[in-house]
């Protein structure tokens, strides 16, 4: 534990000088563009490094581990064609199963994803990036690789939205559905967060949702023919998370208080009416969706929106002293989440306590092995 407090303490430091608005000198490059290289590129070779040297750290890198192993073998995986070539290539290109050389390219390519989408899209990146990290985001990512590189595909795509480039947002999102077909799913979401919809519509969408309530057979039908492996098993259970109906009835009545007090022209700009959409989009379905065994997946695409939303609504208050008083506000809020997650760090389901390194420590038997 004190590794990973050390590393996001470190981290958020390096992140707090990066100003991802510098001023734009032609034909120079400014002080601050140089910090910001240096500041980016040291934080994402911590990332990476914590993330590629680790083994068997992750509720399911085992499980993982067996996969390529069945990849290589030709038997049938429920992975996605994406994860399956890419096991076949790097264990081709190595001569041997290197499964930690398949780890560490989606470490790079997810924290990468994740730290290009935060530059690019935040308006205050140094929050951004603390809300990253103290949310748990990123050591969420030593678990569910596949679902967490999608996670960082459809963050980064959020722009491709709001730009209405949907060309680009489609063959990313199809790309990144390579990896975990769950991602399909952000391309009719995220088409109904922008869309600016009548009170008379939005009326119509609550009345929708009531179905949630009694077709459950129906839509459980849907999910098993999405995820054949899920039915009878007891990933049909279903299950929803206060703490995430707690945080998105938090950033709404955020939202709803910034949009209040004075700014309102700024507020009602498209951005916000997209991180909103998503926002009480994930309300949504936490309530009335609970019975969904992919809920919280489903979830996440539309939350990790408050990483973005958070920092943009802070910068629309205009008084100084409750501007500060906000941030602050936020930062208390993720840090005591911060101290619940890393509680919480080596139970099931989480599992990234102790950590470990392939320096130091053996791979444990993998099912194949016992068999």
């Amino acid at each position: 534990m004190i590794l990973y407090i050390t590393v996001a303490a470190v981290t958020v430091l390096l992140a707090g000088m990066v100003n991802c608005h510098p001023a734009i000198q032609p034909h120079k490059t400014t002080r601050q563009q140089t910090c910001n290289r240096v500041c980016l590129s040291a934080v994402f070779l911590i990332l990476f490094a914590l993330s590629a040297c680790r083994l068997n750290v992750g509720n399911d890198y085992a499980k993982y581990v067996e996969f390529m192993h069945l990849v290589n073998c030709d038997s049938y995986v429920p992975t996605e064609i994406g994860f399956n070539l890419l096991v076949k290539f790097i264990y081709g290109l190595s001569g041997f199963e290197n499964y930690l050389l398949v780890f560490a390219v989606y470490a790079f390519a997810t924290v990468f994803l994740f730290m290009l989408a935060m530059y690019e899209q935040s308006d205050d990146f140094p929050l951004t990036f603390f809300l990253f990290m103290a949310l748990g985001y990123y050591f969420q990512t030593f678990s569910t690789v596949r679902y967490y590189l999608a996670l960082a595909v459809a963050l980064y795509s959020m722009k491709f939205v709001l730009r209405r480039q949907w060309g680009r947002f489609v063959v990313l999102v199809l790309l990144g559905s390579a990896f975990h077909k769950s991602l399909l799913v952000v391309i009719p979401l995220y088409i109904l967060a922008i869309v600016p919809w009548k009170k008379w519509q939005l009326a119509i969408g609550a009345l929708f949702c009531t179905t949630f309530l009694f077709c459950q057979d129906f839509y459980l039908k849907v999910v098993v023919l999405l995820y054949p492996t899920y039915e009878d098993t007891e990933y049909l259970e279903g299950g929803t998370s206060y703490i995430n109906i707690l945080r998105c009835l938090a950033v709404l009545l955020f939202a709803g208080l910034v949009y209040v007090m004075g700014r309102k022209k700024r507020s009602d700009s498209e951005r916000f009416r997209f991180y909103f959409y998503l926002n009480l989009g994930a309300l949504v379905l936490y309530v009335f969706c609970s019975f969904l065994p992919i809920i919280s997946r489903i979830g996440y695409y539309l939350t990790v929106s408050h990483i973005l939303f958070l920092p943009m609504l802070l910068g629309q208050v205009d008084n100084p002293r409750w501007r500060k008083l906000f941030r602050l506000g936020m930062i208390l809020a993720a840090l005591l989440y911060f101290a619940v997650y890393m509680s919480r760090a080596g139970n099931d389901g989480t599992l990234i306590l102790p950590y470990k390194t392939f320096f130091f420590h053996d791979m444990v038997n993998i099912l194949s092995d016992v068999n």
